[in-house]
């Protein structure tokens, strides 16, 4: 699946004007626990000339966060609209996107790793938690009473990350596991009307789970998103649903589409790396180099290796 780094985010929010990032990032790739971060919402729309970012939507981090403003969120065909008091739990298997509605925006947020949880050996499988699945309420309504309760778990992040504890990290992981924990015993946020442009946004959506798999780079590369219900799943969204939505809006079905961009990630493979033809398979997630040929040969009347050999001999 492709990524964006953790500089890129630093870069895409400070403008490349983060004097300490270097050593930031190399004091916790030395301490070999993952990353982490906290920040200051009102101090990132000071930072950002008083526009907040839409930040970790399409990131391979974690991301919670204390929402203390008028905000709307959109994910697949559910619209949420927060008036006030909310927080946020992020998988970066789940795409959204988060529209604040006015400038009085306060609160924090914190990103991290799955490393950063899991180099503890804690146990804790994040994505196995309830509140980090495809099918979880991510955003939840709180009372200005437990909004000042998660406020000071982050407040006690913020004073940890900057002082120089020995043990910090491990420190700072409790205080994520607590706030998970604090979010799973919260009640769903209620649904506002789907907005009419909701079937457009699925297949937005759901274009960009499918792009995030590409391009492939490496040989042990595989796709994990194959079938029409694996991104139905990961969109919380009734496979049937999915279809119609596409089928309206593309022309093509589920299926359809799917199989279109594999096998033009495919015809790349086949033309740019010298990978076998049981590896591109592989990456592909074809369980059988049979069946990726028959894949193959369906939809372009030659078989991989054809294709492979075509291309060798018009460059001879």
């Amino acid at each position: 699946m492709t990524t964006v780094s953790i500089r890129s985010f630093y870069k895409e929010v400070f403008g490349g004007d983060c004097p300490d990032l270097n050593h930031f990032l190399t004091d916790q790739h030395h301490l070999d626990v993952g990353h982490f971060n906290v920040f200051n919402i009102a101090d990132m729309y000071n930072t950002c000339n008083g526009k907040m970012p839409m930040l970790y939507n399409r990131r391979n981090y974690y991301k919670i966060s204390l929402i203390n403003g008028k905000n709307r969120v959109e994910y697949a065909d559910k619209e949420l609209q927060v008036d006030q008091y909310a927080v946020l739990f992020a998988t970066p298997r789940i795409p959204y996107r988060y529209q604040p509605l006015d400038m009085n925006q306060s609160g924090h947020f914190c990103v991290f790793t799955t490393d950063f949880i899991t180099r503890a050996n804690s146990g804790l499988a994040v994505d196995e938690l309830p509140i980090f699945s495809p099918q979880s309420d991510f955003v939840f309504s709180i009372t200005e009473r437990q909004y000042a309760e998660v406020a000071a778990i982050f407040k006690k992040m913020h004073d940890e990350i900057g002082s120089d504890y020995a043990f910090k990290y491990d420190l700072l992981r409790t205080y994520v596991i607590e706030l998970i924990h604090a979010g799973q015993k919260l009640k769903p946020f209620p649904l506002s009307t789907p907005s009419a442009n909701a079937s457009s946004r699925i297949c937005a959506l759901f274009v960009e789970l499918l792009e995030r798999q590409f391009p492939i780079q490496q040989a042990h590369q595989v796709m994990q998103l194959k079938t029409a219900s694996d991104f139905a799943d990961q969109l919380a969204l009734h496979v049937n649903h999915l279809n119609k939505v596409l089928k309206e809006t593309t022309g093509k079905t589920t299926t359809e589409v799917i199989a279109a961009r594999v096998l033009q990630e495919a015809r790349m493979l086949l033309r740019q790396t010298s990978w076998t033809i049981s590896e591109i398979a592989y990456c592909l997630g074809f369980e059988e180099v049979a069946h990726f040929s028959n894949f193959f040969k369906k939809h372009t009347s030659a078989s991989p290796a054809a294709f492979r050999g075509n291309l060798k001999f018009a460059n001879t």
